[in-house]
């Protein structure tokens, strides 16, 4: 018990716009930040949501941990191997989260065919709030996927913030991470979401 309630005040904590994210753990790869990568940049969307961008990892292989699909069955990101993905990992309790949501919804509907969009729910509670949520803010070109068990932010050593969304290529490399919220359907995001190619 103790431990779950730790892991919901460090979730809690993590969702935070205010401030820049704090070292970004590693997957479970175990591979190295890239030396000599792009600096760190701030990203300010139109409707004042805040994050940045890093290339601090590029380069690494994305994690195997296993989370539910829409479906119920078990998945990984290996299993949206041949094409970009971006992964954004989220919660129904994370203000920014939610925030952007609609703009990534409208992305996936944009690049359907060309890149994978998965939004990874990390509430503890399962599909329930998701679904909710979803149907609420009329989510329909994203697919309710869940991590209940938060495998994935334990395979970034529970040091992501919530939103972090990640682009891979099409081999499952990390291209770069985005820490906070963004405006998803917005032109210049479209020009980064193309480092994937």
């Amino acid at each position: 018990m103790r431990a779950v309630i730790a892991l919901i005040l460090m979730l809690l904590a993590a969702c935070d716009t205010e401030s820049a994210p704090k070292g970004q753990a590693q997957p479970e790869s175990g591979a190295k930040a890239v030396a000599g990568t792009k600096p760190d940049v701030g990203l300010e969307s139109a409707n004042g949501m805040r994050a940045v961008l890093s290339y601090k990892f590029a380069g690494q292989a994305a994690p195997k941990a296993v989370f539910t699909g829409a479906d119920g069955r078990d998945v990984t990101l290996a299993d949206f191997a041949g094409r970009p993905l971006l992964l954004n990992l989220w919660a129904t309790w994370c203000a920014p989260c939610k925030a952007e949501m609609p703009t990534l919804d409208a992305l996936a509907e944009l690049e359907e065919g060309r890149m994978s969009v998965i939004a990874l729910s990390q509430d503890l509670e399962g599909r329930k709030p998701v679904t909710e949520f979803f149907k609420s803010a009329d989510i329909g070109n994203l697919e309710p996927y869940t991590d209940s068990d938060n495998a994935m932010l334990a395979a970034f050593g529970n040091a992501v913030a919530l939103p972090t969304t990640i682009l891979y290529d099409g081999e499952g490399r990390e291209v770069w991470r985005v820490a906070g919220g963004v405006e998803w359907d917005d032109a210049e995001v479209a020009k980064l979401l193309r480092e994937a190619d």
